[in-house]
């Protein structure tokens, strides 16, 4: 598990904590808010809202007060307050494309030392080429690594959601649409181990020799001799 932690500090200057950008801790946190949400959402219609178990509920009660309805019917009204949650999560799916654009323009302005491709050539290098600091290198590689791999899936989540959105407008085959739902589905489960590997690494991280992580996203980070 420790080759997930986080490290605080740079690799070439362990004098230095390493510096997030205003912009930078914006995106992560909106895109913290906007993955939960979205989340939020599929176990909202999962549990709570389940059209098939919602349509025998409404029933039994409407029939209770002496109404009649057919299944027909309550599978509707079960499937409309089903949709109306679909429309929020169809909203954070925007947001979602939203703020992986603006990451992707963050990348081409952001300080040289700053951006994400440069750490990774630069762990990527003093690991396996000049052989610096192997140990803390292969870490900080393979903890950049899981972050693209995670960038990857995000957009792959939010382009297989945008299809799904505009199926109507696409007239794409039901067995097109039928694939494209299931790569759609299948991501969210990746985002969710992603989740929790990552908090767990950033709690493991502020348990052992890199404490401050969270309020550095928050607050920038910077030089360890101006903090202490």
């Amino acid at each position: 598990m420790a080759a997930i932690e986080p490290v605080r500090k740079d690799i070439n200057r362990q004098n230095k904590i390493k510096e997030y950008s205003p912009s930078l801790r914006l995106w992560h946190w909106a895109n913290t808010i906007v993955v939960s949400g979205s989340l939020i959402t599929v176990l909202i219609n999962s549990t709570v809202l389940d059209e098939h178990a919602n349509a025998g509920f409404i029933k039994d009660e409407l029939q209770k007060s002496g109404g009649s309805v057919t299944a027909e019917q309550t599978r509707n009204l079960a499937g409309t307050l089903s949709d109306k949650v679909w429309a929020v999560h169809i909203y954070f799916g925007y947001c979602l494309a939203a703020l992986l654009l603006f990451r992707l323009i963050l990348e081409l302005f952001q300080l040289t030392d700053q951006k994400l491709i440069r750490k990774m050539k630069t762990a990527y290098k003093d690991c396996f080429i000049i052989k610096k600091k192997v140990k803390l290198a292969r870490h900080e590689f393979v903890v950049k690594l899981t972050y693209v791999l995670f960038y990857l899936v995000l957009v792959i989540m939010a382009v297989t959601g945008l299809t799904l959105a505009f199926r109507d407008q696409l007239h794409f085959s039901r067995s097109f649409m039928g694939a494209v739902r299931n790569i759609h589905g299948f991501c969210m489960y990746l985002v969710i181990a992603f989740i929790i590997v990552h908090i767990a690494g950033v709690f493991m991280a502020e348990q052992d020799d890199s404490p401050g992580i969270v309020s550095d996203m928050i607050n920038g980070g910077g030089d360890v001799g101006r903090k202490s």
